[in-house]
């Protein structure tokens, strides 16, 4: 099964502001956990893979105050003003408006007491995003995955949702890089966020890592 190319998003969301900025990484997972039907067995060898790439600013990012990257720290005009494909209730209570830019290529706003606090772009592949607390998903076919909880503070090896093993090191400031673990001991991809939050979908498991070392995944 493949991962998706993976765009870190950029939160606009209530934290700290940070300067766009891409990291690419290949991405290739053998599975330990289950695929979207929740399968999960010692025998799956399903690879995936997934790369990072630069969002040409970043969606929900920072232009704002955040960390995450896939979009553009300002939505224009026009884009404001186009009804969304549709809508979706997430995790914290707030609403992602999913709008259908190109093939492969969406965006997510998310709003929450009638603003725009931050938003996602999946152009070509997926993008995540740790918003307080609450991590997003984008797939690059417009799905949006929301949860809270199961985080982990990196650096550390973590077990995550899915049965994947998570190894999160600290590359610098606000640079963490998580090496997913395969069931033969073996990194099967690895996650980049370069001051920027980084996202995928590996075999129906969901994984965000943030740019401050945090690493949460869901099925």
């Amino acid at each position: 099964m493949t991962t998706r190319r993976a765009h870190r998003a950029r939160r606009t969301v209530r934290s700290a502001a940070l300067v766009a900025v891409a990291a690419a990484a290949a991405f290739s997972l053998t599975a330990c956990g289950g695929g979207d039907d929740g399968a999960a067995g010692a025998e799956k060898k399903d690879s995936a893979s997934a790369a990072h790439s630069n969002g040409d600013g970043g969606a929900a990012n920072d232009a704002k105050a955040g960390t995450g990257k896939a979009g553009s720290d300002v939505v224009s005009d026009s884009a404001k003003a186009a009804s969304p494909d549709r809508t979706q209730k997430l995790a914290d209570g707030s609403t992602a408006k999913i709008y259908k830019l190109g093939e492969q290529n969406y965006r997510a706003d998310i709003v929450s007491d009638g603003e725009v606090v931050g938003d996602l772009k999946a152009n070509g592949g997926d993008a995540g995003l740790d918003a307080n607390g609450m991590y997003v998903v984008l797939t690059l076919d417009g799905k949006v995955q929301s949860w809270m909880g199961g985080e982990h503070q990196g650096p550390g090896t973590f077990k995550v949702a899915g049965g994947w093993t998570v190894k999160v090191t600290k590359v610098g400031d606000l640079h963490y890089r998580a090496d997913v673990i395969g069931n033969e001991g073996a990194v099967e991809g690895t996650l980049e966020a370069n001051q920027h939050d980084d996202g995928a979908v590996a075999n129906g498991v969901y994984i965000v890592l943030s740019a401050g070392g945090v690493v949460s995944a869901h099925e």
